[in-house]
Parts: C-alpha cells; structure tokens; sequence
C-alpha cells in the first residue's frame, strides 16, 4: 500500500546530497527575507536592554517598537540602525527595475528616543514626569 502523504525530510532524503543542500540554503535564504524587528534584533544577538541603550530609550519602548504593526519610518529606521543595519526602501512596479525611495526618516534627526519617552512617561533620565 502506498502512502497518502510524505514527509518533506522523507521526501529530501531522496534526492541528492547537492539537492538537499541547495534546498536547505534556498530555505535559509527565505527565513532571512522575512523577519520580524524581534527576530532581527535576536538574529543580532542583541538584547532589548542593549538595544534600549543604543536608541536612548527604555527597555519598554523596545518592546513596544517590536509589537507594532505600524510605525513611522524614522522610527523603523532607527531600530534598523540600532542593530546595525541601513534601511532602504523600494517600490516596485510591473515591468520596471525597483526604485529606491529616498530621504524617508530622515527629515528632523532622531525623534524614537523623545516619542518613546512620551509614550512611558518618563524623561530622558528615567525619571516619571508630572502628568
């Protein structure tokens, strides 16, 4: 009797040695497109306290910068730059070659650290400002 379905590790262990390493770095690669801001910052092997101290926020606003679905792009930017990378943006269109879009989150300097002080309450000390 055959089967009705087929694990992929018994499907792999078919192929060729130079097969299944192609196919294991093909999925390395696709892992490494898509991440999330925590999953980046692990990859990195940085923690949210570190990286608190790398943007001059709180450890809290890490966090909060991890949860969200929506941010402004300086903010984006900033964590990107916090773990040690550069963000670029692209737009894509059918039959053309991407365009990198520049200039976004750039406009007035670094504003994560006092937005996120806002958001917590505290001043840039640590310290709970009167409300």
């Amino acid at each position: 009797m055959v089967p009705l379905s087929v694990s992929l590790d018994e499907m792999l262990a078919r192929e060729s040695k130079e097969m299944q390493l192609s196919v294991k770095q093909r999925t390395a690669e696709l892992i490494a497109e898509e991440l999330n801001l925590r999953e980046l910052r692990r990859q990195r092997r940085l923690t949210q306290s570190c990286l608190s101290k790398k943007l001059k926020i709180g450890q809290e606003g890490v966090s909060r910068i991890e949860r969200r679905q929506d941010m402004n792009v300086s903010t984006l930017r900033s964590y990107v730059e916090g773990v040690g990378g550069e963000l670029w943006i692209e737009a894509r269109f059918p039959g053309q070659p991407p365009i990198v879009l520049a200039g976004l989150g750039r406009s007035k300097g670094k504003k994560i650290a006092k937005k996120a002080s806002k958001a917590t309450g505290k001043s840039k000390a640590g310290t709970r400002r009167a409300a």
